[in-house]
């Protein structure tokens, strides 16, 4: 078999080479890295906002530098009264990944960014400081009619979501749980919502039409959405020996168990499943929750060793237990994930050409047209 047939027999682009980048390697036999700093280092010993001035700007910042970089996160998380009166109009029953997209769209015409795309930098910085205010607004109102306001102590991204959302101080297992998350989730190479980023960006379109285009690629469940479906699977089941009892039948059905495999990793494993199955123990390692999930784990080591857990899997038990619906469990992957994205917005246009692949044509032979009374 040739390589181009067995490309085209594999499908989805797997193996194809689409493009350089310095910013995250990915399963390449060392593990996931981020300009050259390993996750399992980031995870345990950084803050979100370390990792997304590394992704911003390509190290690490020094002690003044983040401090400074924080405050501006802070300035910048209020909403205007024209993006309220957007997220008003927004009803209820729509998904939140709508209106996250939604919502950055509607950035691009109330704030627009420069046609040079100088002011890129500080773009990056309104959306890292509005996104978790955009869901936390449109949640208190579409839920109980409330507007809240954005003020806060709490200098993290992290710790600022997690108080807006549930309107209380939130416990600090919760923030370091959650800034672990947000690390894990910042930057994965070229998956399907970076790479639709770097698509659009490559037209010289403006970084929020790119953004709202990651978004849109991110909300499918095989991608973003596979952690809201992970935690459907796991709450459908009433106790371990269920768990075993079902998970045996989906097998048997050759149903796909989202949460697991990765197209990337393959059997090695997700390094990013371990780091987050600590904090999904540690916030709820008692409950029936997490046991099932584990239950769930072991067995597909056993039936399905091919297929190791994912971030998802246990990020999703790690959301629930801190009191986060399960519907904005992708959402919060956005909070995150924009930093990876705008770090390959910006990589792209530094030496762009625009991407435009061909295609293998399959269709019909070259044939005449026919009048329509003659058909």
């Amino acid at each position: 078999m040739s390589l181009s047939e067995a490309k085209k027999k594999v499908g989805g682009l797997a193996g194809v080479i689409a493009g350089s980048s310095a910013i995250c390697t990915c399963g390449l036999g060392n593990g996931l890295n981020y300009y050259g700093y390993s996750i399992q280092d980031l995870a345990k010993m950084a803050e979100f906002e370390e990792v997304a001035y590394l992704l911003q700007f390509g190290e690490l910042p020094k002690e003044n530098e983040l401090k400074e970089y924080k405050e501006k996160i802070c300035a910048n998380r209020n909403l205007s009264e024209n993006l309220k009166a957007v997220l008003r109009a927004i009803p209820k029953n729509v998904h939140p990944m709508n209106l996250m997209q939604s919502a950055v769209a509607a950035l691009g015409a109330l704030e627009a960014e420069k046609e040079d795309f100088s002011d890129q930098d500080e773009k990056i910085i309104r959306l890292l400081g509005i996104l978790p205010s955009v869901l936390c607004y449109w949640h208190h109102y579409s839920n109980f009619g409330k507007e809240i306001d954005f003020n806060s102590d709490e200098k993290t991204i992290a710790g600022y979501f997690l108080e807006k959302l549930q309107l209380s101080k939130p416990k600090e297992d919760f923030i370091k749980a959650m800034h672990c998350s947000l690390i894990l989730y910042a930057e994965h190479e070229f998956n399907a919502s970076t790479f639709t980023a770097r698509v659009c960006a490559s037209t010289r379109s403006d970084i929020f039409s790119a953004v709202a285009a990651a978004i849109g690629a991110l909300r499918g469940p095989l991608h973003g959405g596979a952690n809201e479906a992970a935690m459907h699977l796991i709450e459908s089941f009433s106790s371990v020996e269920e768990a075993i009892k079902g998970v045996n039948k989906k097998l048997e059905n050759k149903e796909l168990l989202m949460g697991f495999g990765h197209r990337v990793y393959g059997v090695g494993g997700d390094p990013r499943n371990e780091l987050i199955k600590e904090w999904s123990k540690k916030l709820g390692g008692d409950t029936l929750l997490y046991k099932v999930s584990e239950a769930i784990e072991n067995l597909m080591k056993e039936k399905r060793p091919s297929l190791p857990p994912n971030a998802d899997f246990y990020s999703a038990s790690a959301y629930h237990f801190m009191g986060i619906k399960t519907d904005y469990f992708t959402p919060i992957f956005i909070m995150s994930r924009v930093s990876g994205w705008c770090a390959h917005i910006k990589e792209q246009r530094a030496n762009n050409k625009i991407i435009r692949p061909s295609s293998e044509y399959t269709g019909p032979e070259p044939r005449n047209f026919v009048n329509i009374k003659e058909r």
